[in-house]
């Protein structure tokens, strides 16, 4: 195993390494090279935690992406024909791309691109950032092999960002936003010649040609963020959050909201798999002081589907819902918490804990994301086998969750204090004229 192979895999959980592995086992079948490239690998090699997995194929990319959600069960999210790409949710709620190795021209700024075939490194030489632009080789011949044709590794290793263009803004204006974005994840500084183009374009409005699909995208990124609050601050500051509504802006910038939103997911611990929807609670804390008539005008801008919008709309009546179950009497024991609050989608508790004033709701639902959950994770197939299932039969489910209650039900264990210390023996007093101690002066 390479280094880097190495390296990824201490970053990648167990459900992203089994992902990788499928994807992997899909395109040697189908003779294919494929590179994983992007974010995986800037976080990778910046010592960042890996969030998604970006795959690059030089060859038929969505007949391959069918190819693993037949044989894995990965879910199909979306399918860009023009881009020959594939979103796709695995076990674990681990989101995966696969994407065609392709260049990209456009006609003008924001415009639909032309895209052809291409190979990795014509492709790599085709993206947005630099430390975006560098790949690693999952193919038998050359397992490992890193390929970095802009010298993103450098501008990592000097925490700077770098266009790997100087048509990256006039090509793409989304990436103005995303160059904002990383600057505030990461706290990298932006290179001099990439903030002078930044600025031209700027002066240019190219801003204006982002399209409604590549907004709703952004939004999606930023809402998934560590701090989605801030990003939303600095996009206030340079005067982009007008893209998406005019009504915003400045002091209709709900950031006690959305920061009481990222208080509240402060208390899941770091790297516990739970799933939510990340846009639709943005979106509450987002347009809380907005009107129904200014909500649909958000929701006009960014081009959002049915499920999204209903996805948003509806996620405050169901957390209040979901309060009047948690402060029920009949929820007294862990167990019981635990297969309610299991049983509700993540963004419903999220935002239920960053808005019951009711200290009985507060309780219960951090103990189920700071004990409960981590605890019910820790249940094993052998645990599971051990206390009678068998793998693949119906009450393999059943077992587990009476494994998983009778582990949160039970009393913690008195740990018998500690006997007390031996009386020390009282000093023998020492005759007057006595023997002089060893080592006395004479």
């Amino acid at each position: 195993m390479s280094d880097y192979m190495f390296m990824l895999d201490s970053h990648l959980s167990a459900e992203q390494r089994r992902a990788v592995a499928e994807v992997e086992t899909a395109a040697a079948s189908a003779n294919l090279n494929l590179f994983l490239v992007g974010g995986a690998i800037r976080d990778m090699l910046g010592g960042y935690p890996t969030r998604d997995l970006d795959f690059v194929v030089e060859g038929n990319a969505l007949k391959l992406a069918k190819s693993v959600a037949d044989s894995t069960g990965a879910e199909i999210l979306h399918t860009d024909d023009n881009r020959r790409l594939v979103e796709l949710q695995f076990a674990g709620s681990v989101h995966a791309q696969i994407a065609m190795a392709r260049q990209e021209k456009y006609g003008r700024p924001g415009a639909k691109p032309h895209i052809s075939p291409a190979t990795i490194y014509e492709d790599l030489r085709n993206r947005d950032f630099t430390i975006n632009a560098i790949a690693l080789s999952l193919n038998r011949a050359s397992r490992g092999l890193l390929l970095d044709p802009n010298n993103g590794v450098s501008d990592l290793e000097r925490h700077e960002l770098r266009t790997v263009s100087s048509y990256t803004f006039y090509d793409d204006p989304i990436r103005l936003l995303r160059l904002l974005r990383l600057r505030t994840r990461f706290g990298y500084t932006v290179a001099e010649r990439t903030q002078s183009q930044y600025n031209n374009a700027r002066e240019a409005g190219v801003e204006k040609h982002i399209s409604s699909a590549a907004l709703l995208a952004e939004l999606r990124h930023i809402a998934s963020e560590p701090n989605p609050a801030e990003v939303l601050r600095v996009l206030d500051e340079e005067r982009f959050l007008s893209l998406y509504s005019p009504l915003l802006a400045g002091p209709r910038l709900n950031m006690a909201g959305l920061q009481k939103i990222q208080k509240a997911k402060s208390f899941l611990p770091f790297g516990t798999p739970y799933p939510m929807d990340d846009l639709a609670l943005l979106l509450v804390g987002l347009a809380e002081k907005l009107t129904p008539k200014e909500r649909a005008q958000l929701a006009s801008s960014t081009g959002m589907d049915t499920p999204e919008l209903l996805a948003w709309q509806k996620l405050e009546a169901r957390a209040k819902k979901l309060e009047t179950a948690i402060v029920s009497a009949k929820l007294q024991k862990p167990s019981r918490v635990w297969q309610v609050l299991s049983a509700a989608p993540g963004e419903e508790v999220i935002l239920l804990l960053s808005r019951t004033t009711q200290r009985l709701a507060q309780d219960r639902i951090k103990n189920f994301l700071q004990k409960y959950l981590p605890m019910s994770l820790e249940v094993t197939d052998r645990d599971v086998e051990e206390a009678g299932g068998v793998p693949g039969s119906k009450k393999w489910d059943a077992i587990r969750l009476q494994v998983i209650a009778a582990r949160l039900d039970a009393r913690p264990k008195k740990v018998p204090p500690p006997p007390p210390p031996p009386e020390a023996p009282e000093p023998v007093p020492v005759a007057a004229g006595g023997p002089r101690a060893r080592g006395t002066a004479r």
